[in-house]
């Protein structure tokens, strides 16, 4: 007697086929589905290290260029604050300028003192300027306001509260930028004739005291200081155009590396709609062929 087997040679073969031509009906409707060719590790094992690589990439650029744009924001702000002061110094000059003739009555050289302090009193908000929750000119010490001001004082200025600045930002083109100077950097100098604190509260003082040799010294002093106030202004002019050519960079390669990305793993439509309808085509044709096989019955293999 003929031993049954579960299927015969002919169904296995047709079974096995059946199951190859879904699988391809399923791959190609899994890529018009997610618009990927690769979903998993098997579709391309060869490929998997290059995509998971490119992936690493892009995200590292990706978070390279959020970091910039924060940054931007708070530079900017710092310029503009130290291009304020330098708008506030020009201003104090000039009415140095004004009070200097030994002409001037002291009424008038008190009068213009009190401006000097409105205008002191100004640059030290300025040095206390906050962007994000953060003192920007406090150093590292970030949540301390580096300076206060107290203009009864003869010395009306504290001493610096901040820390020094380490602080840089890496760009996608691999440089690091420094971010920030101190308030102490660019308006408390160590060098007198740079010290635009000290310049303007000295010409404030020698008005105050109607003393005529300080104010054609505080002139000389003022007009130092404006020349180091405006050095310290281009270090915030050289970081804008650092982080502006960074994020340039940061965009072109990011598109370059989602060209790269769609290149290794994004589904070709029209192929995919290709192999759907040829898996569809073939397995009808499939089907309908193994209906027409003979059909062979229990009795049959018992007689």
């Amino acid at each position: 007697m003929t031993p049954i087997t579960a299927f015969d040679p002919a169904s296995s073969a047709f079974l096995n086929g059946l199951n190859l031509i879904q699988q391809r009906s399923q791959q190609a409707q899994q890529e018009l589905t997610t618009g990927l060719r690769i979903n998993s590790v098997s579709d391309s094992p060869s490929q998997i290290p290059e995509l998971l690589e490119t992936h690493q990439q892009l995200d590292n650029v990706t978070q390279l260029n959020s970091n910039l744009n924060l940054v931007q924001n708070e530079v900017n702000t710092g310029e503009s604050s130290v291009q304020s002061a330098v708008t506030l110094l020009e201003q104090a000059q000039s009415l140095v300028t004004e009070g200097e003739p030994s002409s001037t009555s002291a009424t008038s050289r008190t009068q213009i003192a009190g401006q000097l302090g409105d205008i002191l009193t100004q640059i030290v908000a300025l040095s206390n300027t906050t962007s994000g929750g953060r003192y920007i000119f406090s150093g590292d010490s970030d949540q301390t306001a580096p300076y206060t001001i107290d203009l009864t004082q003869t010395n009306p200025i504290s001493v610096y509260a901040g820390t020094p600045s380490t602080r840089e930002i890496q760009s996608p083109d691999g440089s690091t930028i420094p971010v920030a100077l101190t308030a102490q950097d660019i308006f408390d100098s160590s060098t007198p004739g740079d010290n635009v604190f000290q310049s303007i509260n000295n010409a404030r003082q020698a008005l105050l005291n109607n003393d005529q040799t300080g104010i054609d010294s505080s002139i000389t002093s003022l007009q130092s200081s404006d020349s180091y106030l405006n050095t310290q202004l281009a270090f915030y002019g050289d970081t804008q155009d650092a982080i502006t050519s960074g994020l340039n960079y940061g965009s072109t390669l990011v598109t370059q590396l989602q060209t790269q990305l769609s290149t290794i793993q994004d589904a070709d439509a029209t192929q995919a709609i290709t192999q759907l309808t040829e898996a569809t085509t073939d397995e009808q044709a499939a089907v309908q062929s193994e209906a027409q096989l003979p059909r062979t019955s229990l009795f049959q293999y018992l007689g």
